[in-house]
């Protein structure tokens, strides 16, 4: 199954924000994997963070966390100018969690939201020069999440441009579809991953190994995304797109069990 996301333009809400005074303070969360995590920005700098792995519901530590993380930095949730949160693919209860407290925190301060694919924080991370990033990340169910990511001029600090949709499928279809992509375009991949335990059985299948391989590199990256989406969120908001709590959405990209269940698929 794809989806492709979407992002939404809204300017009213957006010229709120200190752009020419310093600082912009953002709160960033992630609930898309057990390694969750949340992190306070000041402009483009980290202040505070705190992520831990654990299966215990979000719908406790989440809170429980940022709580400890305000009060280390001696801030309130009223001191924020910008919510972030990772808006997909993941789990999905965790994903609803963290929507929904960002949009209530957004509506209650009056301030906006930003909603960041998870994807797109784990290609942030790389530093490889490939001009073609394709991020991806344990889906469960002997699946992965992916998409292709391009950057033009191929420089690690360039603009990352979502090329094509959201997808998931087992780790060799995947593989399989980074190998067509390469052969459609000639162009260098690098594979970005927090997770390469979830690739690693199709790895070893292909040739032992992707590393190496010519045109495509492995980069494994930290799992830890709170500060990816935190400074990316900080960049769209600047530039004057934002969510609100009723344009912020998830993106699931596959399908729920119960939803599974209920159409007998």
């Amino acid at each position: 199954m794809k989806v492709s996301g979407k992002g939404f333009i809204c300017k009213g809400l957006a010229s709120g924000l200190p752009y020419n005074s310093a600082p912009l303070i953002t709160l960033a969360v992630d609930t898309t994997s057990p390694g969750g995590s949340a992190a306070v920005l000041r402009d483009d700098r980290i202040i505070g963070s705190v992520s831990t792995w654990t299966e215990e519901t979000y719908s406790s530590r989440m809170f429980r966390q940022v709580d400890f993380l305000l009060e280390e930095l001696s801030l309130a949730l009223e001191h924020v100018d910008l919510f972030a949160v990772a808006n997909g693919p993941g789990s999905f209860t965790g994903l609803r969690v963290g929507i929904a407290a960002t949009k209530a925190w957004a509506e209650a301060y009056g301030k906006p939201v930003v909603g960041v694919s998870a994807l797109e924080a784990i290609a942030a991370q790389s530093r490889a020069a490939s001009p073609v990033l394709v991020p991806a990340f344990d889906a469960r169910r002997g699946e992965v999440y992916f998409c292709f990511y391009r950057r033009e001029g191929g420089s690690p600090e360039q603009e990352l441009v979502l090329a094509g949709e959201y997808s998931v499928m087992p780790p060799a279809d995947f593989l399989n579809e980074v190998r067509t992509r390469l052969g459609d375009t000639g162009t260098a991949f690098t594979i970005v991953t927090p997770t390469p335990e979830a690739l690693s059985a199709a790895l070893g299948q292909w040739n032992a190994g992707i590393e190496g391989r010519k045109g495509i590199t492995l980069d494994v990256v930290p799992n830890i995304l709170a500060l990816a989406i935190g400074l990316l969120a900080a960049r769209r908001a600047r530039s004057g797109t934002t969510d609100n709590s009723l344009t912020l959405e998830a993106n699931y990209v596959r399908r729920t069990d119960a939803e599974l269940k209920w159409k007998g698929l």
